[in-house]
């Protein structure tokens, strides 16, 4: 038992490991490693070594060791003295990283929070044996380690929780629905981000839906999935109005040849308009999909991974929105064209019943557009966010609150207070 009168440490969550919780997470946060820094290697030998303690053992004995003697502490030494020893020898290839430099002190404090001395034995290393889909290195003890290519089930066992995931799509004129719920209508032209962070790029390049007017459609989409190392080489996907296709840039349909390559696929369930690709080692999946003439996109993505981005990062629409010099009012009362507004509002009544952004947009796609066939677009991206989002109770969302401006301050707050509190571990 610990000391009842004194506060239980931020780093030493009930029963588990401490730094299971934080330096995890804060590795998680702050990106992956390069090819050259290998402090991810680290990071999932330290969770492969420290997974036995959490069974074995009081939590007393996890949080205790100010005396020594304790199974879990001299444990928990040992995985630590060998976590210090792994970040030394990549510390010159990983000089100005961001996860190492907050591994490195996070170690140094639990050292000194669970009096480990710096000399001592280390971990036995990790046994290595076949790998299994869906499952990490099989431990002497039976107990798998946590894949460090699958995102979901990594973070279920080292939180004992699932993770947070967030929705963003742009279809039609084209429409943003962002992170947070708010949907602007956008006469972006030219390349935009849709995303851009440490582990994905996404760019939307938009063109006049006819000569002279304000409203532009997605012609191109081109995604990156950034190079992650045990897990994927960087892969490239590109597609067009009217080429679509159900593999990379480079032709292939996975990740490339390292151990997780698997985790990043490519299929489609309708070829020419509908492909879906599965990010599993960043817990993410993008549809894109091809209707009247223009190309859609949505994504489901881990909130770590979609707040993983630097202040120069900060144009992204799928994280604030159109610029309010960009945005256009979804008003078609006086706007003319080959459909009028009571047979485009009967048109899309038929698929979208309820009158929220979505049916709002789809009249302003089929009144400007005059193509009956966008009505698809909306309806398919109202289905991606019934199947996307974690909380359902958000899916209609209404001019009262779909057209607020979006400030990203409710995004970038919970980023900037982890960027701050590891800017001072590394000062």
């Amino acid at each position: 038992m610990g000391d009842p009168g004194q506060s239980p440490s931020p780093w030493s969550p009930h029963g588990s490991p401490p730094t299971l919780s934080i330096l995890t997470l804060l590795l998680l946060l702050c990106g992956h490693a390069y090819s050259q820094c290998k402090i991810l290697r680290c990071n999932a030998e330290y969770v492969s070594s420290t997974l036995s303690l959490r069974g074995g053992g009081s939590p007393g004995a996890l949080r205790g060791g100010g005396r020594g003697g304790e199974v879990g502490s001299s444990g928990l030494c040992r995985a630590l003295r060998s976590y210090a020893l792994c970040t030394r020898r990549t510390a010159r290839t990983c000089r100005g990283d961001l996860a190492f430099h907050s591994a490195v002190h996070g170690i140094e404090d639990l050292m000194i929070q669970h009096n480990c001395s710096r000399q001592g034995p280390t971990a036995p290393p990790p046994p290595r044996g076949p790998v299994f889909p869906g499952a990490g290195p099989t431990r002497a003890s039976g107990s798998p380690a946590p894949d460090p290519c699958d995102y979901e089930g990594r973070f279920s066992r080292l939180h004992r929780q699932p993770p947070g995931f967030l929705h963003c799509a742009s279809f039609g004129d084209p429409h943003v629905r962002t992170f947070h719920h708010h949907f602007h209508t956008c006469r972006v032209q030219g390349a935009w981000p849709l995303l851009d962070n440490d582990f994905l790029f996404v760019q939307a390049t938009s063109s006049p839906v006819a000569s002279g007017a304000n409203a532009t459609t997605t012609r191109k989409l081109t995604i990156i999935f950034k190079n992650m190392q045990e897990c994927i080489d960087q892969k490239v996907y590109q597609a067009e109005v009217d080429n679509l296709p159900a593999a990379f840039e480079d032709g292939s349909i996975n990740g490339g040849d390292r151990p997780g390559g698997s985790s990043l696929s490519i299929r489609t369930a309708n070829p020419g308009s509908h492909v879906e690709i599965r990010a599993a080692y960043i817990g993410t999946t993008i549809i894109i999909r091809q209707t009247a003439g223009q190309l859609s996109f949505s994504i489901r993505v881990a909130e770590d991974v979609a707040r993983a981005f630097s202040a120069e990062q900060d144009l992204q629409l799928c994280v604030g929105g159109c610029p309010p010099s960009q945005r256009l009012s979804r008003s078609v009362r006086s706007r003319r064209g080959t459909i009028t507004m009571d047979a485009a509002r009967q048109l899309c009544k038929e698929g979208l019943p309820v009158e929220d952004a979505y049916f709002h947009s789809c009249v302003f796609d089929v009144v400007i557009s005059g193509d009956p066939n966008f009505t698809v677009a909306a309806q398919a991206a109202l289905e991606d966010a019934r199947a996307f989002l974690p909380d359902l109770e958000k899916l209609h969302l209404f001019p009262s609150d779909a057209g607020v401006p979006l400030s990203s301050a409710t995004l970038l707050a919970p980023l900037l207070s982890g960027l701050f509190v590891l800017w001072l571990c590394i000062q």
